[in-house]
C-alpha cells in the first residue's frame, strides 16, 4: 500500500509537522488600531456610565478605560445612575453603555426616560448578539443613537472612550461642513 498520502498531509515531506496552506477567504484579522491615551486626571469626573452585567464585556470596559485614563462608571439601575450622576454635579454624561440584553437595567424603558432628560449633550450606544435584528430596530425607536453588534463594539470600544471621556475642552475638534 502506499502511504505516501501521509507525508504530504503530515508536512513538508521533512517530516517536521503539519504544512501551514491558508485557507482562501481566512485572511489573517487586522490588528487592533491603537488609540493615543488621555492625560491622567484624577480630579475629573466620570463621563462614560455604563449599564453592563456580563463579566466578560464589564472588564473589558473597565481594562480599556484604564489604558485610556478613562473613568467609567458601572450602574445597575436608573436610581443608582441618577445618585452618581449628582455627584458630577451640573456635568452631564457624555456617554452612556447599554447591554441591550442586561434585563436588570430594562433598557427599553429607561432609554426613553433618559433621552428626555439629558438630551442631545448625552450619547446612548447599546450592543447585542448580531442575531437580535428585534431587538436593535426597537432600541433605535426608543431613543438609542448607536446600536452595535457585540463585536463591533468590542472593536470600537477604545475609540468610543476615548472620544467622549475627553473633557470637553479636549474633545476632539467637530467636522465643519
Amino acid at each position: 500500500m502506499d502511504h505516501s498520502y501521509r507525508a504530504a498531509l503530515s508536512g513538508n515531506g521533512d517530516g517536521q509537522g503539519p504544512r501551514r496552506v491558508p485557507r482562501s477567504g481566512f485572511a489573517a484579522p487586522f490588528p487592533a488600531a491603537e488609540v493615543e491615551p488621555l492625560p491622567a486626571r484624577e480630579d475629573a469626573n466620570p463621563r462614560i456610565f455604563a449599564f453592563v452585567d456580563d463579566l466578560f464585556f464589564a472588564t473589558k470596559i473597565q481594562e480599556t478605560a484604564r489604558k485610556l485614563n478613562v473613568k467609567v462608571e458601572f450602574a445597575k439601575n436608573d436610581k443608582d445612575l441618577a445618585e452618581r450622576m449628582s455627584q458630577n454635579g451640573e456635568e452631564k454624561p457624555s456617554l452612556i453603555i447599554f447591554d441591550l440584553n442586561n434585563a436588570n437595567a430594562r433598557p427599553l424603558t429607561l432609554i426613553p426616560r433618559l433621552k428626555s432628560k439629558l438630551k442631545k449633550g448625552t450619547s446612548i450606544i447599546g450592543f447585542l448578539s448580531h442575531v437580535q435584528g428585534d431587538l436593535k430596530q426597537k432600541a433605535h425607536e426608543v431613543g438609542c443613537d448607536m446600536v452595535l453588534p457585540r463585536s463591533a463594539f468590542s472593536q470600537n470600544l477604545p475609540q468610543l472612550l476615548r472620544r467622549h471621556g475627553a473633557p470637553e475642552d479636549e474633545a476632539p475638534p467637530a467636522a465643519v461642513q
